[in-house]
């Protein structure tokens, strides 16, 4: 399937920051072809998020090539009625519509549900909010750092301590996760189609997805559980499932689950054999009623090497933990590559994150660089009929660019 999936599959990409045009991304990559549609002049505003404070200097927009990469630019003025038009001519063709525009505006821009529905009774619309589209906040604006990971309770949750500060989020860390969601609500609408013949709307939003992804412990709060105080790192209540800095200032984290059986390998692994005869330390209970002795012991072992090393130790030794990664080991990580979790753009040497779906025998496409505003304009107008001299006229009236 070398096209795809999704080969014939129409979509219309009419959002920005990120969530909602990260799930038409993931569409693209299973060979939808989407058609990105962005107001004319500077085009979609998520483009400059590189240029905002704190972000990394690039020579590149990485924002844009993970988003819009495999996508059609078609610019349109949607406060035109003209440009309007044109979208609805595309609404008619299109299996999909994505949005992520507040309630209010899609109703401003002439593109709710009601406005495109009866243009086509298989559209699937495909809505995104910050935080659902009913109640006093259906309008407003939502973002991953606040409607996903602050309402959520993860922020609160995510510190070494309940002492220390909340931890802020990093870019799109909430929003990847939410186009999953979002992807998989078009997909369920897409199989829902194919038994009905109707299309349907389907939505999602950050403040939904972050109560999920937190969904352990809301739940144990639904259920009326009572919590135990958050301790720091060195108080933690199991030794054997703590992170732990090696000598050239890295760290691990230890995931021992079945610690009767392991214990004495590990400690065979720290070279401290002893720790197996130790009686302070002999069951499971006394290790966990001694974890901070058995800590500062951990911490003073693993400042013994470097994190290359300990990987060697515990994984020939089939001890379960895992790296802390950081930005830098992730070019040259062949686990990432060997498993497409990183994938080459097409005639370029350059890397891009993939979804991270894989299908037997449905290979996706292979990554295209994301278009210039409005640069399929023309090609895409064309396809949907109009003649050169419409064009002129759409062009000349500002509503096409």
């Amino acid at each position: 399937m070398e096209k795809g999936i999704f080969d014939g599959l129409k979509v219309l990409d009419c959002a920005s920051f990120i969530a909602a045009p990260a799930a038409a991304t993931v569409l693209s990559d299973f060979g939808a072809d989407v058609i990105k549609i962005e107001p004319p002049g500077a085009g979609d505003p998520y483009r400059n998020l590189p240029n905002l404070p704190g972000y990394p200097s690039s020579e590149h927009n990485f924002a844009w090539m993970l988003e819009a990469r495999n996508k059609k630019s078609l610019a349109l003025d949607l406060t035109k009625p003209d440009a309007q038009q044109v979208l609805y001519k595309l609404v008619a063709e299109a299996d999909v519509f994505i949005t992520n525009m507040p309630p209010q505006v899609r109703a401003k821009l002439g593109i709710t549900y009601d406005h495109l529905a009866h243009l086509n009774d298989r559209l699937i619309y495909a809505s995104f909010t910050g935080y659902g589209e009913k109640g006093e906040e259906a309008n407003k604006p939502g973002f991953d750092s606040n409607a996903y990971w602050a309402r959520s309770g993860l922020m609160d949750l995510v510190r070494a301590d309940e002492e220390t500060t909340p931890a802020r989020s990093v870019a799109g860390m909430g929003d990847h996760p939410c186009a999953m969601a979002f992807y998989g609500a078009i997909v369920t609408a897409l199989f829902q189609r194919e038994k009905t013949g109707k299309g349907s709307h389907v939505s999602t939003n950050l403040m939904a997805n972050g109560v999920w992804a937190n969904g352990v412990l809301a739940q144990a709060k639904l259920a009326g559980a009572k919590f135990k105080k958050r301790k720091p790192r060195e108080e933690a209540l199991n030794a054997v499932t703590n992170h732990y800095k090696c000598k050239d200032g890295r760290w691990l984290i230890l995931s021992l689950l079945n610690e009767d059986r392991q214990w004495p390998t590990l400690a065979r692994c720290m070279g401290r054999e002893d720790l197996v005869a130790d009686p302070r330390f002999a069951t499971k209970a006394d290790r966990h009623a001694r974890s901070v002795e058995l800590i500062k012991i951990f911490d003073e072992v693993f400042a013994g090497k470097d994190l290359a090393e300990w990987r060697k130790i515990l994984d020939g030794n089939g001890l379960v933990f895992g790296v802390v990664g950081i930005l830098d080991d992730i070019p040259n990580d062949k686990q990432m590559i060997e498993n497409e979790v990183l994938v080459r753009f097409e005639n370029d040497t350059m890397l891009t994150v993939n979804s991270p779906i894989f299908i037997d025998g449905a290979r996706k496409v292979q990554p295209r660089k994301p278009p210039e505003v409005g640069e399929h304009s023309d090609e895409i107008l064309r396809q949907a009929g109009y003649d050169e001299a419409t064009i002129q006229k759409l062009r000349a009236s500002g509503a096409v660019a």
